[in-house]
């Protein structure tokens, strides 16, 4: 994900961005349902612990140590863990074999939330000056996502108080490997981005497979980070998009998640909005003035930009989220 993605044909409508009393609105609701404490610390852990494996780009011995320490961690929480292996080609011509994980807790339940986020890494630098052709760390463009969907796995495998619904957390591979940000040509024919999403999207893990909605972290990690209403969430989910906002308000994480308008992203849950069908936002770092932080797709993407308080913002948010269901 990191290019606008405009759809052939596709207008797209303002939409508001809010009055400043919506604050006085979630004020308003029925009393919270109890939910368990999401832990920073453990998140952050989980984080490092990724980018210690090294930069997990498909088709290297870190991402495949990486994805046998995933699977390990899912089904020591309790959960029914299952790979979709896939073969995909990339924008320069090569095979790649990529998995996307799954993990499921409660499976049996038919109503089901969907948390999502890319567990590769860039394979290349191309937003930086220097060793532009080695791949990046990812700590926040990858990791981030992944390490706070952990820390909500081990929460639910841990704690007495369970969600009332069944939660399918997806980790996408092969999200991170688009074109160069100054190629001079490119390849049409397909989008080269969010390969596990198209993948899975089109050939869902359980054939009849569906979610009440869904909800995609990436980018979640980074010291000052601030989280505004993206545009493809806007279209396909804006009640969901109102629900979380809302909530991160209600449990005074509201200074992160911003009353605000910011552009259509192409990432994963395009994907899952367009052709799985099932409404999917986005939590993603990019501001409207400014668009992707400075660390974008350069190696200052490591750990000295991972905080634990953003962790905790999007991760606490989402947790109350599936609880309150």
């Amino acid at each position: 994900m990191k290019n606008r993605f405009w759809l052939i044909g596709l207008v797209i409508f303002a939409w508001s961005c809010g009055s400043p009393d919506k604050n006085a609105e979630v004020a308003t609701k029925a009393p919270a349902k109890p939910y368990p404490t999401f832990s920073p610390d453990s998140a952050y852990a989980f984080v490092k612990k990724q980018v210690d494996f090294g930069p997990r780009v498909p088709e290297t011995e870190a991402h495949e140590a990486t994805k046998n320490w995933l699977l390990s961690k899912f089904e020591g929480y309790g959960f029914t863990v299952e790979t979709q292996d896939f073969e995909a080609k990339t924008y320069d011509g090569l095979t790649w074999d990529l998995s996307n994980i799954i993990a499921s807790y409660n499976p049996q339940a038919t109503k089901r939330i969907l948390l999502a986020a890319h567990w590769d890494t860039r394979r290349i630098a191309d937003k930086d000056t220097e060793r532009i052709d080695e791949p990046i760390d990812g700590a926040n463009d990858g990791a981030s996502g992944v390490g706070i969907l952990m820390e909500i796995a081990r929460v639910i495998g841990s704690q007495e108080l369970k969600p009332d619904v069944g939660i399918d957390i997806i980790l996408f591979d092969g999200e991170d490997d688009g074109e160069p940000e100054k190629a001079t040509t490119r390849d049409n024919s397909q989008i080269w981005w969010c390969l596990g999403s198209q993948q899975w999207s089109k050939n869902k893990h359980k054939p009849n497979y569906s979610a009440y909605y869904g909800i995609l972290v990436d980018l979640v990690g980074a010291k000052g980070a601030r989280f505004y209403q993206e545009g493809y969430s806007r279209q396909y989910a804006s009640g969901i998009i109102k629900k979380v906002w809302d909530n991160a308000a209600q449990i005074g994480q509201g200074d992160f998640f911003i009353y605000k308008d910011s552009p259509e992203i192409m990432d994963d849950h395009v994907f899952v909005n367009e052709y799985a069908k099932i409404p999917m936002i986005d939590i993603i770092e990019f501001s409207p003035e400014f668009g992707f932080a400075q660390y974008h797709h350069k190696h200052s993407d490591n750990m000295d930009i991972i905080d634990r308080r953003t962790l905790q913002a999007v991760g606490e948010t989402v947790l109350f989220t599936v609880y309150q269901e």
